[in-house]
């Protein structure tokens, strides 16, 4: 018998291991597509594990999504992905631009605070017209606030990684209007996060009133040890161990920290990226180029082999075949409050701050990329069940939808310099990365394409 469950172990690892090497190869397929269109790989990525969900590949005869990706393989599947986020997330709260929001504050205060109160406010308006349909995950009925909450902060939300991607293949890095986008995109997924953690710990407490306290104050404490006593301690030991170039030992105590950080949360009450991108931005940025060279590279390269999965995953759960005619309706719905809230939030402020027309509408499209970001904070609504089956395939829909948009509408320059309608020359330089050294001129590439 002990035979028996040995191999049958042994058979889902196997499995599990086809079942990467096919994601891996479909993404990277997908993703040259996606990058011959205009569009960031990440889309193609996207699409890829939508592909070989349930909504296409599971169509055909004899159903190879479920000999694929059976049941019994997709908690490992899973586990996987997770290790690939929290790495992911660390890395983006370890390239947080702080000094791109310190730089320009009141033009990017307003940007971000007016798109995601639009944003967000339209997200509780169209939630109010969902929720009887959507108000029941697995036989538990969802608090109005929870699933009001968690639509709002979905449609705040702009993918930062994604968008700085954007801003290099449209050569708007340099602009005005790319430098604003990306504080503005910084600050509204902290925000958005915070939201999250808000959904998080409503539905942890139950609704009620002393769990969220409780959930409020043990926040309060984990937030006050990890920048009065991680940080100095971290930055401590990243200078020790860098003097002495024992890279592997700091490879280890960074990824034991990244996984106890989010452990943490976990316990908490709120969702384990919370804990994997506060780590991030704790973790000190100098010396750059050691690190860059024997630390961020290393990490990248595991997170960028593991997030496709991580894409499959969400594939997994979409199934556009079970939506229905009224569920059309509510997609349209979704996709134009979407679009509705970031353009107007995003336009209105920069014609108040200044910017022309034509950078004002650059800026709306900017804002208006959810990428990445959005599915992380929609698989994080499902594990917390706030999200039904066909609100999860609607909003990844959304998600797809308004991160492609950008690429045919965003004006395409010549080679060389930006076009003059989007690049002042009276603008500040590019702002270096928040831990450059004066004069390095480092600015690290996004995490994701």
């Amino acid at each position: 018998m002990f035979e028996a469950m040995a191999t049958a172990g042994e058979m889902r690892l196997a499995i599990m291991f086809a079942g990467i090497a096919v994601v891996l190869l479909t993404g990277a397929l997908f993703g040259r597509i996606a990058k011959s269109v205009r569009q960031p790989v990440v889309i193609g990525e996207i699409a890829a594990g939508i592909v070989l969900g349930p909504s296409v590949l599971g169509l055909l005869p004899g159903n190879p999504t479920g000999h694929l990706f059976p049941a019994d393989v997709r908690p490992l599947l899973s586990a996987v992905s997770q290790v690939g986020l929290i790495l992911f997330m660390f890395m983006v709260g370890w390239d947080f631009e702080r000094s791109e929001i310190r730089r320009r504050f009141g033009t990017v205060a307003g940007v971000s605070l007016t798109s995601v109160a639009f944003a967000f406010g339209l997200g509780v308006l169209a939630a109010s017209l969902l929720y009887r349909h959507h108000d029941t995950v697995d036989g538990k009925q969802i608090p109005f606030a929870a699933f009001a909450t968690f639509l709002g902060a979905a449609m705040s939300v702009t993918a930062f990684p994604v968008l700085a991607r954007i801003l290099a293949d449209h050569r708007l890095t340099g602009t005005r209007v790319g430098t604003l986008a990306l504080a503005s995109a910084a600050m509204d997924d902290v925000l958005a996060w915070c939201l999250l953690a808000y959904v998080s710990a409503l539905v942890t407490s139950g609704g009620d009133p002393t769990g969220l306290a409780v959930v409020a104050v043990r926040s309060a404490v984990y937030i006050a040890v990890m920048l009065l006593v991680a940080r100095p301690l971290l930055r401590a030991a990243v200078w020790r161990f860098a003097g002495r170039e024992q890279w592997r030992t700091l490879l280890a105590v960074l990824s034991a920290g990244v996984l106890l950080s989010a452990w943490a949360t976990t316990w908490i009450g709120i969702h384990a990226i919370f804990g994997a991108f506060l780590f991030g931005v704790i973790t000190p940025r100098e010396p750059v180029h050691l690190l860059v060279e024997h630390v961020r590279t290393p990490l990248n390269q595991i997170s960028l082999f593991l997030m496709p999965v991580f894409f499959i995953v969400t594939g997994l759960g979409v199934d556009i075949g079970a939506l229905t005619g009224s569920q059309y309706a509510e997609l349209a719905l979704i996709l134009l409050v979407a679009c509705a809230g970031k353009l107007l939030g995003s336009i209105v402020p920069a014609r108040l701050a200044g910017l022309p027309w034509r950078e004002a509408g650059t800026l709306g499209l900017l804002m208006n990329t959810r990428g990445l970001t959005e599915l992380i904070i929609l698989n994080a609504a499902v594990s917390l069940g706030v999200l039904d089956g066909q609100m999860f395939t609607m909003m990844v829909l959304m998600a797809l939808f308004t991160t492609a948009l950008a690429g045919p509408l965003l004006p395409r320059p010549g080679p060389g310099r930006p076009s003059r309608e989007i690049l002042l020359d009276a603008a500040p330089p590019p702002v270096p990365h928040a831990g450059a050294s004066s004069g390095t001129g480092y600015r690290p590439r996004a995490r994701r394409e």
